[in-house]
């Protein structure tokens, strides 16, 4: 049974069974079905479908949103934001695909020679739970205006988005087929990857999963773009605007309740402003109001589940017993709810756990700096590459970004996602990219085509 526990109340509030296996077959046959008659679809028939499908999201958020509220303890202003960033997502690939994917003209020894970009089949989206609505479209919105069709395994956990998000699609009339939703257990995803109807994989997700998921499509010979984990490093240099970016850091930090992959999780502040910068960041930090995420002044709602605020609280501990200062939280709260009282650490070290792993919460890590370079060195210092960002004149945090290993960076700005930018990571964060060009170029056959006789 896949079960969604509100991390507010405590209680079960949705239980959906999962797909049978007869099921699970029809699915991937309609899927190949629906990609015969979609792939020769126009870029503008493909543009009708995606606008009405966003067209419903927006007409509809003030149902959509609460789902994410009462299934991963969003706060609804977050989760409304999010309905509406799905939609843009969709309008803005109905409107860019068929540019992103022109003919690409080469010359050659042909008469004509080119690249062109063709649909390569069903391709299977496995997803979590964090950001249910907006990783639904960010996955399927290029792939289907590159014309493949989309089956879309979300997280056991938040089993109401899903059948949401596929709602959406029937309600806004899409042809059958051409977006399904797989109710499954995570167990059973093999199966349906190692099926020969599935051509590709998009898996986003923890590093443990992108393992055994890039794993499994690699031994199919099946391409894979995985979006994994991160500790994104926020360097903060002497000259920056510091009040700035501490406005920007409380809201890059503690969106979702920390529960983002792209959040700065590890501020590293160069010396001379260091106290200065801890002092900001703790004042902004402690306003935050902490509730139940229906509230319209909440801030900051619950951790998503039992297991991963325990994991968050442990990561606490373990760092403050190893030297660090707690500014502010750090004690597990009592009552219901998996709740977790935003929590401020300084003087973190690179041995420390809060440094080495991720912390998925609303935890900021305060590191020292002697120096810039010291600052990068520091920033580096991961097995992860997801996002980055940097407070200082803009010339000199460009130069800096060229120096960080990492998939994306901001520079005097929020990182985020954006349809109209690549987003991806590199080391354990993950390979290739979703969104902007990039993103729609992952799923495609590049097509060499060469039209004789050769040129005289």
């Amino acid at each position: 049974m896949l079960r969604a526990i509100d991390p507010t109340t405590e209680k079960v509030i949705r239980e959906v069974a999962p797909d049978t296996d007869s099921v699970v077959k029809a699915k991937l046959a309609k899927a190949a079905e629906a990609y015969r008659s979609w792939r020769r679809t126009s870029f503008a028939e493909r543009a009708k479908v995606l606008r009405a499908v966003a067209t419903h999201m927006r007409e509809h958020v003030a149902a959509l949103a609460p789902i994410m509220t009462e299934e991963m303890g969003k706060p609804i202003r977050e989760a409304r934001g999010e309905v509406e960033k799905a939609a843009w997502c969709a309008e803005h690939y109905a409107e860019h695909a068929e540019s992103y994917l022109a003919r690409q003209i080469i010359g050659s020894d042909a008469t004509q020679s080119y690249v062109q970009h063709l649909p390569i089949g069903p391709v299977l989206g496995i997803l979590p739970w964090n950001a249910p609505f907006w990783l639904a479209f960010r996955f399927c919105a290029p792939a289907l205006m590159a014309g493949n069709s989309c089956l879309m395994k979300h997280d056991p956990h938040v089993p109401g988005s899903a059948l949401a998000i596929a709602d959406a699609f029937v309600q806004a009339g899409a042809p059958e087929g051409i977006f399904q939703t797989l109710m499954l257990e995570t167990p059973r995803v093999e199966k349906v990857i190692r099926d020969s109807r599935i051509r590709a994989v998009s898996f986003t997700g923890s590093g443990r999963g992108g393992s055994a998921v890039a794993a499994i499509a690699a031994s199919e010979i099946k391409p894979a773009v995985l979006e994994l984990g991160g500790s994104d490093p926020c360097i903060v240099l002497a000259d920056a605007d510091l009040n700035k970016a501490a406005d920007v850091l409380k809201v890059s930090r503690i969106i979702n309740a920390g529960q983002s992959c792209i959040a700065a999780k590890r501020i590293i502040i160069e010396a001379p402003v260091y106290d200065e910068m801890a002092e900001l960041l703790r004042a902004r930090f402690a306003s935050l109001k902490m509730g139940n995420p229906i509230e319209e002044d909440t801030d900051v709602g619950p951790i998503a589940r039992a297991d991963l605020r325990d994991e968050l609280h442990r990561q606490v501990r373990s760092t403050i017993d190893a030297g660090a200062r707690c500014l502010l939280g750090g004690d597990m709260p009592t009552g219901a709810g998996y709740f977790y009282p935003v929590t401020l650490l300084a003087d973190v070290k690179p041995d420390m756990c809060a440094f080495r792993e991720e912390t998925f919460g609303p935890v900021g890590v305060l590191i020292q700096a002697d120096n810039a370079d010291h600052a990068l060195s520091l920033a580096n210092d991961t097995e992860y590459g997801l996002a980055a960002s940097v407070w200082s004149t803009a010339a000199r945090g460009e130069a800096i970004a060229r120096e960080i290993e990492a998939g994306q960076v901001a520079v005097n700005g929020i990182v985020k996602t954006d349809p109209r930018l690549p987003s991806g990571g590199i080391k354990k964060s993950g390979y290739g990219r979703e969104l902007g060009p990039h993103g729609i170029h992952a799923f495609v056959n590049a097509q060499q085509v060469w039209v004789g006789p050769v040129k005289s």
